[in-house]
């Protein structure tokens, strides 16, 4: 953490603020590639080891323009690709509202290079050539919402309300049942594509609040709120959904200093509820 923090204060004057918005325009150009020049993509812009070793340096970017999510019929490609395009944008800036533009910068380029080096590894060492898209980087950037935020909700087939934390499962279980029983190439493939995930959670993780000290202050601090609030009461309440201190230990709440008046949310609607002002008086409002 520190050593990141350190990182962070000397180049983050370097990172490239609103970066999904960049990504979002790679994603809408490869969308009208995938629509009218279909092998295009694979023949010239993938991420192919074997083409990229022989001089064709310029995959290891192009490949960034698949776009998140395809159609394979004509009529609805077009529509899933602006809806996942909207999805993806979405996800992203939350992201880089939540860690800031630094952050979010390191955690897509680690997954860039990932699966780059996940590419060149199952060539070289397995002699299997992959042809690699921006799937894994995609889920990357899911799966870190999806731990922010595990009660947002997608509508899965545009009618079934699922929260994040469910398809974030579903596609873990995919992706495990491939590590157990796909070949090693595909292990390797897996692991280094979303090293950028465990990586960027080691690196930005408090650990402080995980040693021996800090952890038995806070159960001092616990046991003695205990003596001071009355039985029934309790201290936290978040103003979205009415969770508090008491619904589960592993719940956080912060005030919100854009609302106007002492408001205060959980760790799942910090970040996503209606700021109360003058204009706005709903109280915490999604």
């Amino acid at each position: 953490m520190k050593f990141f923090n350190e990182l962070e204060r000397k180049y983050r004057r370097f990172a490239i603020p609103n970066l999904m918005y960049y990504i979002i325009i790679l994603y809408g150009i490869g969308l009208v590639i995938q629509m009218q020049m279909p092998m295009f993509y694979w023949r010239y812009l993938s991420l192919d080891a074997a083409a990229i070793l022989h001089g064709q340096i310029w995959r290891i970017v192009t490949f960034l323009v698949y776009p998140p999510a395809f159609g394979s019929i004509v009529l609805t490609q077009l529509f899933i690709g602006i809806l996942a395009l909207f999805m993806y944008y979405n996800l992203g800036q939350t992201l880089e509202n939540i860690w800031g533009s630094f952050r979010f910068n390191v955690f897509f380029f680690m997954g860039v290079i990932g699966q780059v080096l996940a590419a060149l590894v199952a060539y070289l060492v397995f002699h299997e050539n992959i042809y690699m898209t921006t799937g894994f980087l995609n889920f990357s950037i899911f799966l870190a919402f999806a731990i922010y935020f595990p009660d947002a909700q997608f509508l899965l087939f545009f009618v079934l309300p699922i929260k994040a934390r469910w398809l974030a499962v579903a596609e873990c279980a995919v992706y495990l049942y491939s590590f157990i029983f796909g070949s090693a190439s595909t292990r390797v493939e897996i692991l280094i594509s979303l090293a950028n995930m465990i990586l960027f959670l080691l690196m930005t993780r408090n650990y402080r609040r995980y040693a021996p000290k800090e952890i038995r202050r806070r159960q001092d601090f616990r046991r003695e709120m205990t003596k001071i609030t009355p039985k029934g009461q309790t201290r936290h309440k978040c103003a979205v959904c009415g969770r508090t201190e008491l619904d589960g230990p592993e719940l956080e709440f912060r005030y919100c200093s854009k609302c106007q008046g002492n408001y205060e949310y959980c760790q799942d609607h910090l970040y996503t509820h209606q700021h109360v002002t003058a204009e706005n008086p709903a109280e915490g409002k999604q």
